[in-house]
């Protein structure tokens, strides 16, 4: 095999680029899940689909962070990063399991990160995997170990949850505002990407505004409020769409949004440690619970 390019990604390679990003991340959970959870699935028809939009969105709007790595007329590695006001986010970053360790992912990471060097804030997602986690605490983040919980909702817990409504494209100025106010900056036209797929639902009061975007079997995945107690309220609106008896996941907890804990232990779910979220110049947001690509 020839030395890898490293060049700025186009439409073509995006699905490429998908199947390698399924592939990566599958082989790094079946590594590093543990026996109490759920085994690892390989990203499904329809999450994939979802990703390869997300992917060519980016391309539109933030073209100079998306690149791959190139040997012999395949792709083997790539990244995809946002701006999103002053913040730098890295959405997708792999290289193909057998090539790893050989410096691609340093150049890759390089080029995605000169698109954010303008910002004053940085935050993606990270894996457990032990190299991948070297490279990110050399490139300057801070990182802080996320758990989730696991488990059956236990219905009989369920609090009466009141103020909270289902939400539209109206409420995009204000989920913006409660994204500057938690994270740092507004995720603008990504929320576009998050109502095609999820249920949204907000609440916006005296006491407290925010939204959680949920999941079909009731697992927020994307939730910000002003203050704890209103995040807990949303929080609660989620699981309770959650089907009786059946098994969920809610990811991204770190140690700043214990009340999502609480909430999940009230629920009689299980806790437990998997990867970080890497920050730089920042503070894990909350109250805040992350979307693993557009945070």
């Amino acid at each position: 095999m020839t030395a890898p390019v490293v060049r700025p990604m186009r439409e073509e390679d995006v699905e490429d680029l998908a199947e390698l990003t399924a592939t990566s991340y599958f082989e790094v959970d079946a590594r590093t899940y543990q026996r109490a959870w759920p085994d690892p699935v390989r990203r499904p028809a329809g999450r994939n689909a979802h990703w390869i939009r997300r992917t060519k969105r980016a391309l539109v709007t933030d073209p100079g962070g998306c690149w791959v790595a190139e040997a012999d007329g395949e792709v083997v590695g790539g990244a995809v990063s946002r701006v999103r006001e002053l913040m730098w986010i890295l959405a997708s970053f792999a290289v193909r399991p057998d090539l790893q360790g050989r410096g691609i992912g340093a150049q890759l990471m390089a080029a995605a990160m000169q698109h954010g060097r303008g910002c004053l804030r940085g935050m993606f997602s990270a894996s457990a995997d032990p190299g991948a986690v070297r490279r990110y605490r050399l490139a300057g983040f801070d990182l802080h170990p996320q758990m989730l919980l696991t488990g059956v909702v236990d219905r009989s817990a369920i609090p009466v949850v009141d103020r909270v409504r289902e939400g539209t494209a109206a409420d995009l100025e204000l989920m913006d505002s409660v994204d500057r106010r938690t994270r740092g900056a507004a995720h603008l036209g990504d929320h576009e990407l998050l109502l095609e797929q999820f249920r949204l639902v907000v609440t916006d009061h005296s006491t407290g505004s925010g939204y959680a975007y949920v999941e079909a079997d009731g697992a927020p995945v994307l939730l910000a409020a002003t203050n704890r107690r209103t995040a807990a309220r949303l929080m609660w609106e989620a699981l309770a769409s959650s089907q009786p008896g059946a098994e969920i996941s809610v990811h991204h907890i770190t140690a700043a949004n214990a009340w999502a804990l609480d909430v999940g232990l009230a629920a009689r779910m299980a806790i437990h440690q998997s990867g970080y979220l890497c920050v730089r110049r920042m503070k894990p947001p909350a109250p805040y619970l992350h979307h693993g690509s557009l945070l």
